[in-house]
Protein backbone atom coordinates (compact mmCIF):
# COMPACT_ATOMS: atom_id res chain seq x y z
CA UNK A 1 0.00 0.00 0.00
CA UNK A 2 2.62 2.69 1.31
CA UNK A 3 3.77 3.94 -2.02
CA UNK A 4 7.84 4.06 -2.89
CA UNK A 5 9.46 7.01 -4.33
CA UNK A 6 12.74 8.16 -4.63
CA UNK A 7 14.14 11.10 -6.72
CA UNK A 8 17.13 11.22 -8.79
CA UNK A 9 19.00 14.46 -10.52
CA UNK A 10 21.77 13.12 -12.99
CA UNK A 11 24.14 16.33 -14.21
CA UNK A 12 24.88 15.82 -17.59
CA UNK A 13 27.78 17.87 -19.24
CA UNK A 14 25.90 18.89 -22.07
CA UNK A 15 23.85 22.52 -22.15
CA UNK A 16 24.35 23.66 -25.58
CA UNK A 17 22.70 20.99 -27.90
CA UNK A 18 19.23 20.01 -27.65
CA UNK A 19 18.98 17.36 -29.84
CA UNK A 20 21.62 15.59 -27.45
CA UNK A 21 20.04 16.42 -24.43
CA UNK A 22 16.27 15.17 -25.33
CA UNK A 23 17.90 11.94 -26.90
CA UNK A 24 18.89 11.28 -23.31
CA UNK A 25 15.85 12.85 -21.51
CA UNK A 26 13.98 10.50 -24.28
CA UNK A 27 15.91 7.64 -23.19
CA UNK A 28 15.24 8.13 -19.69
CA UNK A 29 11.02 8.77 -20.10
CA UNK A 30 10.90 5.34 -22.02
CA UNK A 31 11.22 3.55 -18.64
CA UNK A 32 7.79 3.02 -17.43
CA UNK A 33 6.63 4.16 -14.37
CA UNK A 34 8.95 7.22 -14.47
CA UNK A 35 8.11 10.81 -14.59
CA UNK A 36 10.10 13.89 -15.83
CA UNK A 37 9.71 16.74 -13.92
CA UNK A 38 12.29 19.03 -14.88
CA UNK A 39 15.14 19.52 -17.28
CA UNK A 40 17.34 22.46 -16.53
CA UNK A 41 20.21 22.83 -19.52
CA UNK A 42 22.67 25.70 -19.14
CA UNK A 43 25.08 27.12 -21.84
CA UNK A 44 27.82 28.75 -19.49
CA UNK A 45 28.20 25.41 -17.72
CA UNK A 46 27.72 23.69 -20.69
CA UNK A 47 25.64 21.55 -18.40
CA UNK A 48 21.45 19.76 -17.90
CA UNK A 49 20.45 19.08 -14.64
CA UNK A 50 17.53 16.45 -15.28
CA UNK A 51 15.33 15.49 -12.29
CA UNK A 52 12.65 12.31 -13.03
CA UNK A 53 11.09 10.65 -9.77
CA UNK A 54 9.64 7.24 -9.78
CA UNK A 55 9.67 3.69 -7.83
CA UNK A 56 12.95 2.85 -6.77
CA UNK A 57 13.64 0.09 -8.84
CA UNK A 58 12.31 2.32 -11.98
CA UNK A 59 14.51 4.77 -11.25
CA UNK A 60 17.58 2.96 -10.98
CA UNK A 61 16.99 1.28 -14.64
CA UNK A 62 16.30 5.11 -15.96
CA UNK A 63 19.33 6.30 -14.70
CA UNK A 64 21.41 3.51 -15.85
CA UNK A 65 20.03 4.24 -19.72
CA UNK A 66 20.50 7.84 -19.00
CA UNK A 67 24.31 7.18 -18.35
CA UNK A 68 24.62 5.03 -21.04
CA UNK A 69 22.97 7.30 -23.68
CA UNK A 70 25.16 10.04 -22.47
CA UNK A 71 28.33 8.14 -22.48
CA UNK A 72 27.68 7.13 -26.42
CA UNK A 73 26.65 10.86 -27.59
CA UNK A 74 28.64 12.97 -25.37
CA UNK A 75 33.06 13.16 -25.96
CA UNK A 76 34.30 14.65 -23.05
CA UNK A 77 37.58 15.30 -25.07
CA UNK A 78 35.69 18.43 -26.50
CA UNK A 79 34.51 19.34 -23.52
CA UNK A 80 34.46 22.94 -22.17
CA UNK A 81 32.06 24.69 -19.39
CA UNK A 82 32.19 27.23 -16.57
CA UNK A 83 30.74 24.36 -13.88
CA UNK A 84 33.02 21.33 -12.73
CA UNK A 85 33.14 18.23 -14.20
CA UNK A 86 34.30 15.00 -14.66
CA UNK A 87 32.49 12.61 -16.75
CA UNK A 88 29.29 12.80 -19.18
CA UNK A 89 27.30 12.06 -16.44
CA UNK A 90 29.33 14.17 -14.30
CA UNK A 91 27.07 13.10 -10.35
CA UNK A 92 24.01 10.93 -10.12
CA UNK A 93 22.08 11.50 -6.61
CA UNK A 94 19.06 9.53 -5.67
CA UNK A 95 16.71 10.90 -3.50
CA UNK A 96 14.92 9.56 -1.03
CA UNK A 97 10.93 11.00 -1.21
CA UNK A 98 8.42 8.75 0.29
CA UNK A 99 8.45 5.14 1.48
CA UNK A 100 12.04 4.31 1.07
CA UNK A 101 15.06 5.34 3.36
CA UNK A 102 18.17 7.14 2.60
CA UNK A 103 20.57 3.90 3.61
CA UNK A 104 18.49 2.27 0.86
CA UNK A 105 19.20 4.90 -1.67
CA UNK A 106 22.63 4.44 -1.14
CA UNK A 107 22.30 0.47 -1.47
CA UNK A 108 20.64 1.18 -4.54
CA UNK A 109 23.20 4.23 -5.77
CA UNK A 110 26.15 1.36 -5.08
CA UNK A 111 24.64 -1.51 -7.48
CA UNK A 112 24.40 1.03 -9.99
CA UNK A 113 27.91 2.45 -9.87
CA UNK A 114 28.88 -1.48 -10.01
CA UNK A 115 26.40 -1.69 -12.92
CA UNK A 116 27.88 1.37 -14.65
CA UNK A 117 31.64 0.17 -14.57
CA UNK A 118 31.15 -3.20 -15.34
CA UNK A 119 27.52 -2.93 -18.35
CA UNK A 120 29.57 0.51 -19.62
CA UNK A 121 32.95 0.78 -18.66
CA UNK A 122 32.34 3.80 -17.18
CA UNK A 123 34.72 4.71 -13.89
CA UNK A 124 32.52 5.69 -11.22
CA UNK A 125 33.23 7.01 -7.60
CA UNK A 126 30.49 6.55 -4.85
CA UNK A 127 29.40 9.85 -2.71
CA UNK A 128 27.50 11.19 -0.06
CA UNK A 129 25.69 8.24 1.91
CA UNK A 130 26.50 5.64 -1.00
CA UNK A 131 30.35 6.32 -0.25
CA UNK A 132 33.08 3.64 1.21
CA UNK A 133 35.02 5.97 2.89
CA UNK A 134 34.68 9.34 5.24
CA UNK A 135 36.65 11.52 2.68
CA UNK A 136 34.45 10.65 -0.57
CA UNK A 137 31.14 11.69 1.40
CA UNK A 138 32.25 15.08 -0.22
CA UNK A 139 31.73 15.05 -4.14
CA UNK A 140 34.56 17.58 -4.24
CA UNK A 141 37.19 15.10 -3.32
CA UNK A 142 35.66 12.37 -5.44
CA UNK A 143 35.68 15.38 -8.84
CA UNK A 144 39.28 16.41 -7.58
CA UNK A 145 41.23 17.64 -10.70
CA UNK A 146 37.77 17.76 -12.61
CA UNK A 147 37.87 15.50 -16.00
CA UNK A 148 41.93 16.51 -16.62
CA UNK A 149 42.84 15.12 -13.78
CA UNK A 150 41.99 11.66 -14.49
CA UNK A 151 44.97 9.96 -16.52
CA UNK A 152 47.12 10.41 -13.40
CA UNK A 153 44.09 9.30 -10.76
CA UNK A 154 43.02 5.90 -12.73
CA UNK A 155 44.31 2.77 -11.39
CA UNK A 156 45.95 4.25 -8.71
CA UNK A 157 44.29 4.77 -4.75
CA UNK A 158 42.62 8.10 -6.09
CA UNK A 159 40.99 5.79 -8.20
CA UNK A 160 37.37 5.00 -8.81
CA UNK A 161 35.67 2.68 -6.50
CA UNK A 162 34.55 0.61 -9.32
CA UNK A 163 35.69 0.27 -12.78
CA UNK A 164 39.55 1.32 -11.54
CA UNK A 165 42.13 1.03 -14.50
CA UNK A 166 44.38 2.81 -16.31
CA UNK A 167 43.34 5.49 -18.54
CA UNK A 168 42.42 4.64 -21.42
CA UNK A 169 40.76 5.56 -25.05
CA UNK A 170 37.26 4.24 -23.18
CA UNK A 171 37.54 6.63 -20.02
CA UNK A 172 39.06 9.51 -22.70
CA UNK A 173 35.61 9.59 -24.11
CA UNK A 174 33.31 9.34 -21.07
CA UNK A 175 35.32 10.53 -18.07
CA UNK A 176 33.96 9.01 -14.91
CA UNK A 177 30.88 9.28 -13.01
CA UNK A 178 29.56 9.80 -9.32
CA UNK A 179 26.90 8.25 -8.02
CA UNK A 180 25.73 8.74 -4.63
CA UNK A 181 22.40 9.10 -2.12
CA UNK A 182 21.69 12.26 -0.20
CA UNK A 183 19.14 13.32 1.35
CA UNK A 184 16.46 15.47 0.00
CA UNK A 185 17.13 19.00 -0.51
CA UNK A 186 14.62 21.71 0.42
CA UNK A 187 15.27 25.47 -0.91
CA UNK A 188 13.04 27.44 1.30
CA UNK A 189 13.04 31.80 1.89
CA UNK A 190 11.61 32.86 4.92
CA UNK A 191 10.15 36.40 4.43
CA UNK A 192 11.04 39.47 6.63
CA UNK A 193 9.33 42.23 7.97
CA UNK A 194 12.41 44.92 6.87
CA UNK A 195 14.27 46.20 4.08
CA UNK A 196 17.71 45.43 6.04
CA UNK A 197 19.77 42.98 3.88
CA UNK A 198 22.08 43.04 7.16
CA UNK A 199 19.24 42.12 9.84
CA UNK A 200 18.39 39.03 7.64
CA UNK A 201 22.46 38.36 6.86
CA UNK A 202 22.57 38.39 10.77
CA UNK A 203 19.58 36.42 11.01
CA UNK A 204 20.64 33.89 8.42
CA UNK A 205 24.42 33.63 10.48
CA UNK A 206 22.64 32.85 13.44
CA UNK A 207 20.78 29.77 12.05
CA UNK A 208 22.99 28.47 9.48
CA UNK A 209 24.85 25.38 10.53
CA UNK A 210 28.47 27.20 9.77
CA UNK A 211 27.61 30.33 11.76
CA UNK A 212 29.57 33.57 11.54
CA UNK A 213 33.29 34.05 11.84
CA UNK A 214 34.24 34.72 16.00
CA UNK A 215 35.57 38.71 16.23
CA UNK A 216 37.92 39.88 19.11
CA UNK A 217 35.73 41.14 21.72
CA UNK A 218 32.65 40.32 20.61
CA UNK A 219 32.08 43.17 17.98
CA UNK A 220 30.69 43.24 14.85
CA UNK A 221 33.53 45.31 13.76
CA UNK A 222 35.98 43.23 15.32
CA UNK A 223 39.03 41.55 13.84
CA UNK A 224 38.65 37.50 13.00
CA UNK A 225 39.83 35.37 15.17
CA UNK A 226 42.50 33.06 13.60
CA UNK A 227 43.12 29.68 14.74
CA UNK A 228 46.94 28.25 15.01
CA UNK A 229 46.83 26.84 11.31
CA UNK A 230 45.13 30.31 10.22
CA UNK A 231 41.84 29.67 9.93
CA UNK A 232 39.10 31.63 10.94
CA UNK A 233 37.37 30.18 13.97
CA UNK A 234 33.81 29.96 13.21
CA UNK A 235 30.72 30.64 16.08
CA UNK A 236 28.50 27.60 14.59
CA UNK A 237 24.57 28.00 14.37
CA UNK A 238 21.76 26.73 15.81
CA UNK A 239 20.39 24.35 12.67
CA UNK A 240 22.61 21.10 11.97
CA UNK A 241 22.23 20.59 7.94
CA UNK A 242 21.79 24.32 6.38
CA UNK A 243 23.18 26.76 4.59
CA UNK A 244 21.56 30.49 4.52
CA UNK A 245 22.13 33.53 3.49
CA UNK A 246 20.29 37.01 3.74
CA UNK A 247 19.14 39.16 0.78
CA UNK A 248 16.84 41.75 -0.51
CA UNK A 249 14.10 40.79 -3.01
CA UNK A 250 13.01 44.08 -5.14
CA UNK A 251 9.76 42.08 -6.67
CA UNK A 252 8.71 41.46 -3.22
CA UNK A 253 10.61 44.67 -1.66
CA UNK A 254 11.08 42.63 1.52
CA UNK A 255 14.60 40.90 2.40
CA UNK A 256 14.26 37.66 3.43
CA UNK A 257 16.44 34.64 5.18
CA UNK A 258 17.67 31.98 2.07
CA UNK A 259 17.79 28.38 3.22
CA UNK A 260 18.93 25.28 1.95
CA UNK A 261 17.96 22.35 4.43
CA UNK A 262 20.27 19.90 3.21
CA UNK A 263 19.27 17.27 6.02
CA UNK A 264 15.49 17.30 6.60
CA UNK A 265 15.73 14.17 8.41
CA UNK A 266 17.72 16.20 11.32
CA UNK A 267 15.85 19.89 10.34
CA UNK A 268 12.45 19.45 9.63
CA UNK A 269 10.89 22.51 7.64
CA UNK A 270 9.17 23.51 10.96
CA UNK A 271 11.91 22.91 12.76
CA UNK A 272 13.90 25.86 10.69
CA UNK A 273 10.36 27.64 10.47
CA UNK A 274 10.25 28.28 14.41
CA UNK A 275 14.27 28.78 14.69
CA UNK A 276 14.68 31.42 12.31
CA UNK A 277 10.97 33.31 14.10
CA UNK A 278 12.76 32.73 17.07
CA UNK A 279 16.50 34.35 15.82
CA UNK A 280 14.45 37.57 13.87
CA UNK A 281 12.05 38.01 17.25
CA UNK A 282 15.77 38.20 19.00
CA UNK A 283 16.63 40.99 16.33
CA UNK A 284 13.14 42.93 16.45
CA UNK A 285 12.50 41.17 13.51
CA UNK A 286 9.29 39.23 12.55
CA UNK A 287 8.96 36.33 9.87
CA UNK A 288 5.55 37.15 7.85
CA UNK A 289 5.64 34.04 5.41
CA UNK A 290 7.66 30.90 3.98
CA UNK A 291 7.98 30.12 -0.05
CA UNK A 292 9.61 27.18 -0.92
CA UNK A 293 11.46 26.86 -4.18
CA UNK A 294 10.65 24.12 -6.18
CA UNK A 295 9.22 20.72 -4.56
CA UNK A 296 8.64 18.98 -1.43
CA UNK A 297 7.90 15.31 -0.18
CA UNK A 298 4.55 15.32 0.92
CA UNK A 299 6.21 14.08 4.00
CA UNK A 300 7.79 17.41 4.89
CA UNK A 301 4.02 19.41 4.59
CA UNK A 302 2.55 16.27 6.98
CA UNK A 303 4.91 16.54 9.60
CA UNK A 304 4.96 20.25 9.57
CA UNK A 305 1.06 20.25 9.78
CA UNK A 306 0.98 17.65 13.08
CA UNK A 307 3.65 19.55 14.56
CA UNK A 308 1.58 22.94 14.77
CA UNK A 309 -1.60 20.97 15.87
CA UNK A 310 -0.28 19.64 18.49
CA UNK A 311 1.67 22.79 19.98
CA UNK A 312 -2.40 23.85 19.66
CA UNK A 313 -3.27 20.65 21.41
CA UNK A 314 -5.23 19.67 18.48
CA UNK A 315 -5.88 15.97 17.58
CA UNK A 316 -3.69 15.13 14.33
CA UNK A 317 -5.70 12.27 13.46
CA UNK A 318 -7.58 13.74 10.42
CA UNK A 319 -7.55 14.09 7.18
CA UNK A 320 -3.94 14.38 5.27
CA UNK A 321 -5.61 17.68 3.23
CA UNK A 322 -6.84 19.34 6.39
CA UNK A 323 -2.71 18.83 7.88
CA UNK A 324 -1.24 20.38 4.73
CA UNK A 325 -3.65 23.14 5.16
CA UNK A 326 -2.67 23.90 8.46
CA UNK A 327 1.18 23.60 7.76
CA UNK A 328 0.37 26.14 4.81
CA UNK A 329 -1.43 28.56 6.86
CA UNK A 330 1.21 27.65 9.99
CA UNK A 331 3.89 29.23 8.00
CA UNK A 332 2.78 31.50 5.84
CA UNK A 333 3.23 29.45 2.79
CA UNK A 334 0.65 31.48 0.78
CA UNK A 335 1.94 34.80 1.76
CA UNK A 336 3.49 35.86 -1.39
CA UNK A 337 1.37 33.87 -3.50
CA UNK A 338 -1.28 30.50 -3.81
CA UNK A 339 0.36 27.66 -2.56
CA UNK A 340 -0.88 24.75 -4.50
CA UNK A 341 -0.11 21.11 -2.47
CA UNK A 342 -1.34 19.78 -6.19
CA UNK A 343 1.61 21.67 -7.92
CA UNK A 344 4.28 21.55 -4.79
CA UNK A 345 4.18 17.90 -3.94
CA UNK A 346 5.71 15.22 -5.19
CA UNK A 347 3.74 12.71 -4.78
CA UNK A 348 0.40 14.28 -5.84
CA UNK A 349 2.29 15.80 -8.98
CA UNK A 350 3.10 12.32 -10.30
CA UNK A 351 0.34 10.14 -9.46
CA UNK A 352 -1.66 9.25 -12.49
CA UNK A 353 -4.34 11.55 -13.26
CA UNK A 354 -5.89 9.19 -15.45
CA UNK A 355 -6.43 6.30 -12.74
CA UNK A 356 -10.06 5.77 -12.08
CA UNK A 357 -10.06 4.18 -8.49
CA UNK A 358 -13.51 3.43 -6.82
CA UNK A 359 -12.35 5.54 -3.70
CA UNK A 360 -12.53 8.15 -5.73
CA UNK A 361 -16.22 8.50 -6.70
CA UNK A 362 -18.87 10.13 -5.42
CA UNK A 363 -21.12 7.81 -2.61
CA UNK A 364 -23.66 7.96 -5.72
CA UNK A 365 -20.98 7.08 -8.09
CA UNK A 366 -19.84 4.39 -6.19
CA UNK A 367 -23.45 2.49 -5.20
CA UNK A 368 -24.24 3.07 -8.83
CA UNK A 369 -21.51 1.29 -10.00
CA UNK A 370 -21.87 -1.38 -7.86
CA UNK A 371 -25.19 -1.83 -9.57
CA UNK A 372 -24.40 -1.93 -12.38
CA UNK A 373 -24.48 -4.73 -14.79
CA UNK A 374 -20.43 -4.95 -14.20
CA UNK A 375 -19.17 -8.22 -11.55
CA UNK A 376 -16.97 -5.75 -10.12
CA UNK A 377 -16.89 -3.95 -7.60
CA UNK A 378 -18.83 -6.53 -5.59
CA UNK A 379 -18.75 -7.83 -2.28
CA UNK A 380 -14.94 -8.17 -1.55
CA UNK A 381 -14.73 -3.96 -2.39
CA UNK A 382 -17.80 -3.17 0.13
CA UNK A 383 -17.06 -5.56 2.73
CA UNK A 384 -13.50 -3.37 2.85
CA UNK A 385 -15.40 0.07 2.37
CA UNK A 386 -17.38 -1.44 5.33
CA UNK A 387 -14.57 -1.34 7.13
CA UNK A 388 -12.83 1.53 6.20
CA UNK A 389 -16.54 3.34 7.59
CA UNK A 390 -16.27 1.64 10.70
CA UNK A 391 -12.59 3.31 11.40
CA UNK A 392 -13.86 6.21 10.17
CA UNK A 393 -16.94 6.24 12.75
CA UNK A 394 -14.36 5.18 15.55
CA UNK A 395 -12.00 8.56 14.40
CA UNK A 396 -14.54 10.91 14.27
CA UNK A 397 -15.44 10.19 18.11
CA UNK A 398 -12.13 10.06 18.63
CA UNK A 399 -11.77 13.83 17.34
CA UNK A 400 -14.53 14.83 18.78
CA UNK A 401 -13.53 13.71 22.46
CA UNK A 402 -10.42 15.09 21.77
CA UNK A 403 -11.64 18.96 21.36
CA UNK A 404 -14.13 18.01 24.07
CA UNK A 405 -13.84 20.88 26.60
CA UNK A 406 -14.33 18.62 29.21
CA UNK A 407 -11.26 16.19 27.63
CA UNK A 408 -8.49 19.36 27.55
CA UNK A 409 -6.37 17.21 29.68
CA UNK A 410 -6.80 13.72 27.40
CA UNK A 411 -6.64 15.52 24.09
CA UNK A 412 -3.34 13.26 23.57
CA UNK A 413 -4.73 10.18 23.53
CA UNK A 414 -7.74 10.81 21.67
CA UNK A 415 -5.70 12.65 19.11
CA UNK A 416 -3.47 9.02 18.99
CA UNK A 417 -6.61 6.79 18.50
CA UNK A 418 -7.58 9.39 15.57
CA UNK A 419 -4.17 8.95 13.73
CA UNK A 420 -4.69 5.22 14.88
CA UNK A 421 -8.32 5.14 13.17
CA UNK A 422 -7.16 7.55 10.04
CA UNK A 423 -4.34 4.70 9.19
CA UNK A 424 -6.88 2.17 9.31
CA UNK A 425 -9.29 3.69 7.01
CA UNK A 426 -6.57 4.54 4.52
CA UNK A 427 -5.23 0.63 4.96
CA UNK A 428 -9.12 -0.82 4.27
CA UNK A 429 -9.53 2.17 1.11
CA UNK A 430 -6.79 1.07 -0.27
CA UNK A 431 -8.50 -2.72 0.31
CA UNK A 432 -11.29 -1.56 -2.04
CA UNK A 433 -9.31 -1.02 -5.45
CA UNK A 434 -7.16 -4.15 -4.43
CA UNK A 435 -10.40 -6.32 -3.96
CA UNK A 436 -11.25 -5.18 -7.93
CA UNK A 437 -7.82 -5.71 -8.95
CA UNK A 438 -7.74 -8.79 -7.77
CA UNK A 439 -10.77 -10.15 -9.75
CA UNK A 440 -9.38 -8.55 -12.47
CA UNK A 441 -6.11 -10.44 -12.52
CA UNK A 442 -8.50 -13.60 -13.02
CA UNK A 443 -10.03 -11.93 -15.91
CA UNK A 444 -6.94 -11.58 -17.75
CA UNK A 445 -5.49 -14.86 -17.41
CA UNK A 446 -8.97 -16.16 -18.86
CA UNK A 447 -7.31 -14.06 -21.94
CA UNK A 448 -3.92 -16.21 -22.27
CA UNK A 449 -3.59 -18.33 -24.95
CA UNK A 450 -3.99 -22.81 -24.18
CA UNK A 451 -3.16 -24.14 -27.29
CA UNK A 452 0.65 -25.97 -26.84
CA UNK A 453 1.21 -27.63 -24.05
CA UNK A 454 3.63 -24.86 -23.10
CA UNK A 455 0.86 -22.36 -22.76
CA UNK A 456 -1.42 -24.38 -20.86
CA UNK A 457 1.31 -24.36 -17.93
CA UNK A 458 1.58 -20.89 -18.07
CA UNK A 459 -1.82 -20.46 -18.26
CA UNK A 460 -2.46 -22.93 -15.15
CA UNK A 461 0.55 -21.63 -13.31
CA UNK A 462 -0.88 -17.60 -13.84
CA UNK A 463 -4.08 -18.70 -12.59
CA UNK A 464 -3.36 -20.17 -9.22
CA UNK A 465 -1.21 -17.35 -8.58
CA UNK A 466 -4.10 -15.01 -9.55
CA UNK A 467 -6.77 -17.09 -7.65
CA UNK A 468 -4.17 -17.18 -4.70
CA UNK A 469 -3.77 -13.63 -4.84
CA UNK A 470 -7.52 -12.85 -4.68
CA UNK A 471 -7.93 -15.78 -1.67
CA UNK A 472 -5.19 -12.90 0.32
CA UNK A 473 -6.88 -9.87 -0.37
CA UNK A 474 -10.16 -10.51 1.04
CA UNK A 475 -8.48 -12.15 4.01
CA UNK A 476 -6.22 -8.67 4.12
CA UNK A 477 -9.55 -6.91 4.26
CA UNK A 478 -10.98 -9.33 7.23
CA UNK A 479 -7.15 -8.76 9.03
CA UNK A 480 -7.41 -4.95 9.14
CA UNK A 481 -10.97 -4.92 9.81
CA UNK A 482 -10.67 -6.54 12.46
CA UNK A 483 -8.14 -4.14 13.79
CA UNK A 484 -10.97 -1.36 13.90
CA UNK A 485 -12.89 -3.23 16.71
CA UNK A 486 -9.94 -1.98 19.42
CA UNK A 487 -10.70 1.76 18.59
CA UNK A 488 -14.25 1.25 18.05
CA UNK A 489 -14.42 -0.33 21.64
CA UNK A 490 -11.65 1.84 23.29
CA UNK A 491 -14.27 5.20 21.86
CA UNK A 492 -17.56 3.31 23.21
CA UNK A 493 -15.70 3.05 26.84
CA UNK A 494 -13.76 6.03 26.94
CA UNK A 495 -15.10 8.43 24.28
CA UNK A 496 -17.79 11.24 24.40
CA UNK A 497 -20.76 9.83 25.64
CA UNK A 498 -22.90 11.50 23.38
CA UNK A 499 -20.92 9.67 20.24
CA UNK A 500 -21.15 6.36 22.09
CA UNK A 501 -23.78 5.17 19.18
CA UNK A 502 -21.53 6.17 16.38
CA UNK A 503 -19.25 3.84 17.67
CA UNK A 504 -21.52 1.11 18.55
CA UNK A 505 -22.42 1.33 14.66
CA UNK A 506 -18.58 1.15 13.84
CA UNK A 507 -18.81 -2.28 15.48
CA UNK A 508 -21.55 -3.04 13.19
CA UNK A 509 -19.93 -1.64 10.29
CA UNK A 510 -16.63 -4.23 11.87
CA UNK A 511 -18.40 -7.08 11.59
CA UNK A 512 -19.99 -6.57 8.50
CA UNK A 513 -16.87 -6.50 6.68
CA UNK A 514 -15.21 -9.14 8.67
CA UNK A 515 -18.24 -11.79 7.35
CA UNK A 516 -18.00 -10.42 3.92
CA UNK A 517 -15.11 -10.30 3.16
CA UNK A 518 -14.72 -14.25 4.73
CA UNK A 519 -17.05 -15.15 2.00
CA UNK A 520 -14.73 -14.12 -0.33
CA UNK A 521 -12.14 -15.83 0.89
CA UNK A 522 -14.42 -18.87 0.79
CA UNK A 523 -14.98 -19.18 -2.57
CA UNK A 524 -11.58 -17.77 -4.22
CA UNK A 525 -9.99 -20.89 -1.42
CA UNK A 526 -12.01 -23.51 -3.48
CA UNK A 527 -10.57 -22.82 -7.00
CA UNK A 528 -7.06 -23.63 -5.50
CA UNK A 529 -5.43 -26.35 -6.43
CA UNK A 530 -3.13 -26.44 -3.45
CA UNK A 531 -5.95 -27.68 -1.31
CA UNK A 532 -3.43 -27.28 1.78
CA UNK A 533 -3.00 -23.75 1.30
CA UNK A 534 -6.85 -23.47 0.81
CA UNK A 535 -7.46 -24.67 4.19
CA UNK A 536 -4.62 -22.96 5.90
CA UNK A 537 -6.00 -19.47 4.72
CA UNK A 538 -9.94 -20.77 5.61
CA UNK A 539 -8.72 -21.49 9.06
CA UNK A 540 -7.44 -18.42 9.70
CA UNK A 541 -10.55 -16.78 8.51
CA UNK A 542 -12.84 -19.01 10.78
CA UNK A 543 -10.87 -17.92 13.92
CA UNK A 544 -10.90 -13.98 12.72
CA UNK A 545 -14.56 -14.24 12.18
CA UNK A 546 -15.60 -16.14 15.32
CA UNK A 547 -13.58 -13.53 17.51
CA UNK A 548 -15.41 -10.65 15.58
CA UNK A 549 -18.19 -12.19 16.47
CA UNK A 550 -17.44 -11.77 19.95
CA UNK A 551 -16.27 -8.73 20.06
CA UNK A 552 -19.36 -7.32 17.86
CA UNK A 553 -21.41 -8.17 21.16
CA UNK A 554 -19.22 -7.03 23.82
CA UNK A 555 -19.07 -3.57 22.37
CA UNK A 556 -22.98 -3.55 21.57
CA UNK A 557 -23.81 -4.60 25.52
CA UNK A 558 -21.60 -1.23 26.17
CA UNK A 559 -23.45 0.95 23.63
CA UNK A 560 -26.78 -0.37 25.62
CA UNK A 561 -25.73 0.27 28.64
CA UNK A 562 -24.95 3.70 28.16
CA UNK A 563 -27.67 4.99 26.28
Amino acid sequence: MNTRIIECVPNFSEGRDREKIKAITDTICAVKGISLLDVDPGEATNRTVVTFVGAPEDVAEAAFQGIKKAAEIIDMRGHHGAHPRMGATDVCPLIPVAGVTLEECAELARKLAERVADELGVPTYCYEAAAFTPERKNLAVCRAGEYEALPEKMGGEKGPDFGNRPFDEGVARTGATTIGARDFLIAVNYNLNTTSTRRANAIAFDVREKGRPMREGGKVTGKQVKDENGNTVMIPGTLKGTKAIGWFIDEYGIAQVSMNITDIATTPLHVAFDEVCRAADARGVRVTGTEIVGLVPKRTLIDAGKYFLRKQHRSVGIPDSEIIRIAIKSMGLDQLGEFDPKQKVIEYLIEDKNAKRLVDLTARGFAEETASESPAPGGGSISAYMGALAAALGTMVANLSAHKAAYDDRWEEFSNAAECGQDLMERLLHLVDEDTEAFNRIMDVFGMPKKTDAEKDARAKAMEEATLYATEVPLRTMQTAFETFSLVRNMAENGNPASVTDAGVGALAARAAVRGAFLNVKINAAGLKDTAKAQELIAKGADIEAEAARLEQEILAIVESKI
